[in-house]
């Protein structure tokens, strides 16, 4: 029997990617070395939010399916039907990562925040 793991309150589910062998520069890493677990991971499953955020109108930031940023510290790594995943906090979460569009959406940010003008 295949088995779901649901999480509670703010909790998430996420699973782990693989990480990336190769560096920007094209460098190969090489199994085996002293890389640091991977920080990426996609969102498998996430909990109802906690009862009071409804009333402040809060609600969970994360939904399955984003592909999240997280600290090597984050939550508790467990085993479900032979696959790893994490589980922790959304507060945990240090983002969701997004493809940027082309078009410019954003502005870029200032090379000197110091030359901004405040509104």
């Amino acid at each position: 029997m295949k088995h779901h793991l649901r999480p509670l309150f703010d909790r998430i589910v996420i699973k782990e990617l693989e990480p990336e062998r190769f560096r920007r520069s094209g460098l190969l890493v090489p199994p085996g070395t002293n890389e640091p677990p991977p920080q990426h991971g996609i969102v498998l499953a996430v909990g109802q939010g906690l009862d009071w955020w409804e009333h402040v109108g809060v609600s969970m930031p994360v939904t399955p399916g984003d592909h999240v940023v997280f600290p090597a510290s984050a939550g508790v790594w467990i085993d479900v039907d032979e696959e790893r995943l994490l589980v922790c906090r959304v507060g945990e979460i240090l983002g969701v990562l997004e493809e940027a569009r082309s078009g410019g959406d954003r502005a870029p940010l200032p090379d000197h925040p110091e030359d901004v003008e405040p509104d």
